[in-house]
């Protein structure tokens, strides 16, 4: 592992933070040091910040050539680190080697993908005017600083979605990674970028305690877009703040994510993809499966064959390669999916899989006859605890999967494409995929959420528009008449 892996990243610069305060970033496993960083403070993230402001002025300046030699290159940079990167990151997240190739790859593609949006920074859309003799022009700009909060799920992807795009832009980067997964989240990105090409200060990483900086990094005057990934809880600060201030916010919140089996579903199908949409990540992902509906017909059969199925997945130590199921972050979360659990039982929940804890790893639950409006059916789990809910019509399906507070992803299942077609856009959330898991990550698509899931969007069109700015330039090509 790099010796620069415990640094910050700033002005092109690898360093130690200047707080006096110490991280120790560990296996979730094995609580294996990994790595012993040594914190930011807020005159850490003025260097920043400073130095990002002064390296995206010049970086707006490039050429969409050199744009994309940048990202071309990054991207087979990180193709060519595939296993190493691999290897780390299964070391310090604690995933399995599923959740993390199908991470890395994701990262890829979205690196890959914004080279395709580098050319509308330099293309304006042309339109006629009302007003004769006038002409129209739209222009991207760059938004400017953004800066980036991430979780600790999805470290690596959570970054590339936004540096990536940011880069095609001709914006700057301030990212501060979650600190449990900062080298996942952070040095990796900021090194290979780095090695890229791109100039000192485009992109600066940052690693710190809130409790010493407080909300420094979202209030500070340079960044322009702050972006977020994490709790509803600090999405509605985060958003607060950047509404007195005045800055752009993209906030990908919680889920309550419901997953509907209707009555022509193919229940085989819907099986298979239930366990995928439950076990990923052991259920630390903001878009798995926190809730299933399922239609009376199939409701006792998808309940045994659901819990066997998931008795039978494998967990253990995540570097082994066969292991799906490895363990929670940290032992907060674990008391939290356990304490879920209890309250669950005292709700009157049917037990049909009673989960087990060795170490920080949980194996599966699953509960049935679920009270809807109890709180394991209102809250967002992260953890491999599976809700069943029966349902008698589509009608009651559909007001039971809108009943939350959040609304980012969804599944149906049913083999009338126009039925699911209708039922998907009928759901309260930002994506639904017919016939597919809830857990979906496309970088052609907008990833976002409804309701208490977020503002904003990642990926595709609108996710770019996130990083630029529009500035409409008329031009008047003959003299104008003024009624005064």
């Amino acid at each position: 592992m790099m010796a620069h892996y415990d640094k910050q990243y700033i002005n092109g610069e690898w360093r130690e933070g200047a707080s006096t305060q110490i991280f120790d970033n560990v296996n979730p496993f094995d609580n294996e040091l990994v790595a012993r960083i040594r914190l930011a403070n807020r005159a850490d993230i003025d260097e920043a910040y400073e130095a990002a402001k002064q390296a995206q002025k010049r970086w707006a300046r490039s050429t969409a050539e050199e744009r994309k030699q940048v990202l071309g290159r990054a991207a087979k940079l990180l193709q060519d680190r595939k296993d190493e990167i691999v290897g780390i990151m299964i070391r310090e997240t604690g995933a399995s080697a599923v959740k993390t190739v199908s991470e890395f790859m994701a990262s890829v593609a979205s690196v890959l993908t914004a080279v395709n949006y580098v050319d509308a920074m330099f293309a304006p859309q042309v339109f006629p005017s009302v007003l004769p003799n006038k002409e129209n022009h739209v222009f991207r700009a760059p938004a400017g600083v953004i800066g980036l909060i991430n979780a600790f799920n999805f470290p690596l992807y959570m970054a590339m979605r936004v540096v990536a795009p940011a880069i095609a832009a001709g914006d700057a980067v301030v990212l501060k990674p979650d600190s449990q997964t900062y080298i996942s989240g952070g040095p990796i990105v900021a090194e290979i970028f780095e090695e890229a090409g791109l100039p000192k200060g485009v992109l600066n990483v940052v690693c710190y305690d809130v409790a010493e900086i407080g909300d420094y990094m979202i209030e500070h005057p340079v960044p322009r877009v702050i972006s977020f990934t994490g709790s509803t809880g600090v999405g509605r600060r985060i958003g607060e703040l950047c509404g007195k201030h005045l800055k752009r916010a993209s906030l990908e919140l919680g889920g309550n994510n419901p997953f509907v089996v209707l009555e022509d579903a193919d229940l085989d199908q819907a099986i298979d993809a239930a366990v995928f949409s439950k076990l990923l990540n052991a259920g630390q992902v903001c878009i798995c499966t926190n809730r299933f509906f399922v239609h009376r017909k199939h409701y006792d059969a998808f309940v045994t064959r659901f819990a066997n199925r998931l008795r039978q997945v494998p967990y253990g130590n995540p570097a082994d390669p066969a292991v799906i199921v490895g363990p929670l972050i940290n032992e907060r979360q674990v008391e939290k999916v356990l304490g879920l659990a209890e309250i669950a039982k005292q709700e009157g929940a049917r037990l049909v899989l009673e989960g087990q804890r060795i170490g920080n790893i949980i194996t599966p639950f699953v509960f049935a006859d679920v009270n809807p409006n109890g709180k394991l059916a209102q809250t967002e789990v992260f953890g491999p605890i599976a809700t069943i809910i029966p349902f008698d019509s589509e009608e009651e399906a559909l007001a039971l999967a809108n009943d939350t507070e959040y609304g980012l992803s969804s599944a149906v299942f049913t083999q009338d494409a126009a039925k699911g077609m209708a039922f998907a856009r009928a759901i309260e959330s930002g994506m639904t995929h017919v016939n597919d898991t809830t857990v979906n990550m496309d970088p052609n698509a907008p990833f976002g959420g409804e309701k208490a899931s977020g503002i904003g969007h990642y990926g595709g069109e609108l996710g770019f528009e996130e990083f630029t700015t529009s500035k409409w330039v008329s031009v008047q090509k003959e003299r104008r008449t003024f009624p005064f």
